[in-house]
Order: C-alpha cells, then structure tokens, then sequence
C-alpha cells in the first residue's frame, strides 16, 4: 500500500505553521489596504492616450468607502473622492525635459510666496475648521488666562511680557498670552502683539527663551515676516486648519525666509 509522503511529513505544527503564515500575509494585504482610505489614488501630471489624468493606486487598490461615527454625533465617509485636495500647485516644475513631458522628477520652483501657498515644508492638509476637542466638547487648545489653576512653573521662563526676535535679530513684538492644551499639559503657542496691534500665534516648538535677557528667539522668520503669519477667527479657540496654516508658515520659513536659505552653497 502506497502512502503519501507529503502528508507523512505535515503534522499539526506545520499546519499551525502554514495557518500563520496565511492569515499574516492576509493581515498585511488588509492593513495594506486600509491606509489607502486617505491620499488614494495618486495623482500624476501624466494623461492617458486619450488625454484623460492618469491616477495610480498601487496593489491592492483603494478600499470601499466606509463610514465612521465621530465622537461629536457627526460622521464622515472615507474614500470620499469630493474631500480630495484639489488645490493648485503654486510652484512650477523647472529644468524638465520636454521630450518626456514635465512629470519627469524636475524641482519645483515657487510662484508666489511659498509660506503662505503651501508648497514644500511649508505644505499643510486642509482639516476641518474646528478646535480639537475635549471629551466633554470644550476645546483642547485655549487661552491660559481662561482656564483656572494653570499658570507657569517658578523654575521655567515666564515668556509674558519678553521681546520676540526673529532670525535677523531684529524686535518683532511682545508675548502678551500663552496658549496651552489641557489634553497635555504644556504651553502650545505664544500670543505675539506686532506692530500694529496685531496679534499672531507662535507654536512654542519654534522658539528657544533667553531669559537672562528677556527675549524669546526665533530662527525660522525674519521680524519682518511676522506681519505674514495667517491669523485666527477666535481670541478663545483655534481651529485645526488654522493650527495647520500657522505651523506651515514657520516651517516653510527655515527654507524660504531669506534667499539664502533656498540656494544652493556654491
């Protein structure tokens, strides 16, 4: 009588083996899939032969839309191909090769004020115009001076009342609040009066204290370019749109603040 030599060979750990091996190789395609519900498809500047905008969204491809229940009673459905990003690109591809079309990997050159047209680090998503959120539905983010039983730490700076520099060392106002997030218990921004009257948010990640002279230092705009930060609808809450805008503004700035920045060193 014959017998089998593959099955002479499995036992219950090769099959627990092989199970495994299976369901991690459907767990990967699954979560795979799943991080495509946000970004996907890929837009490219390239057309079909038909001319129509060629879109790329890989293996596996992007999931049915499903719907998600928020904590605020609101939902939202993702893939949702009418929340897409379809803003225009304010920059302009340069040194591309003609014969093989613009899409070509060539740099991006900036047509208008790159900190405020969101291209390169000085790029942001457009969320929601809402504050983030508290459990109970207050913001996350608010003024010190409107929550009780917050104030600054005898051994820390207070930055109320210090000379903000920027990178030119030149004086671009004074601190005249502090922001902070009752989720994590830290100072988020720092309220800026400019010149003016004005009043702009600096996130404190941007800044370094210098205390023994009273001044708060930042590296990444000129004083000058504080009359640029994007503003706030609300002196009690910021939104998280407008977190992203403010934020984007800085950081476009390590790059783009000065014409140095963006050249190259030789």
């Amino acid at each position: 009588m014959e017998s089998n030599a593959f099955l002479e060979y499995l036992d219950t750990a090769q099959i627990a083996l092989y199970g495994f091996w299976a369901f991690f190789a459907g767990l990967i395609w699954y979560l795979h899939r799943e991080d495509k519900r946000e970004g996907y498809p890929l837009d490219t500047h390239r057309v079909d032969r038909h001319g129509n905008p060629i879109t790329v969204e890989g293996l596996p491809g992007v999931p049915c839309p499903k719907t998600f229940k928020l904590a605020d009673g609101s939902s939202v459905m993702a893939p949702d191909p009418a929340r897409a990003d379809r803003r225009p690109i304010a920059a302009r591809q340069i040194g591309a090769d003609d014969r093989y079309g613009a899409d070509v990997g060539a740099p991006l050159e900036p047509t208008g004020n790159p900190m405020l047209d969101a291209v390169g680090p000085s790029a942001y998503a457009e969320r929601a115009n809402q504050p983030e959120r508290m459990v109970d539905g207050s913001p996350m983010i608010v003024p010190m001076s409107s929550v009780s039983g917050w104030g600054v730490e005898s051994r820390d700076p207070d930055p109320r009342g210090m000379t903000v520099c920027g990178l030119d060392g030149a004086s671009a106002g004074k601190v005249v609040g502090l922001w902070v997030d009752k989720a994590e218990p830290q100072i988020r921004y720092l309220e800026v009066e400019i010149a003016g009257g004005r009043h702009v948010m600096l996130p404190s990640g941007f800044v370094r204290y210098d205390a023994g002279n009273r001044k708060v230092k930042v590296a990444s705009i000129t004083a000058a370019q504080f009359a640029g930060v994007p503003g706030i609808a609300s002196n009690q809450q910021i939104t998280k749109l407008e977190e992203d805008r403010i934020c984007a503004y800085y950081a476009g700035g390590h790059l783009f603040a000065t014409p140095s920045r963006s050249e190259s060193l030789i």
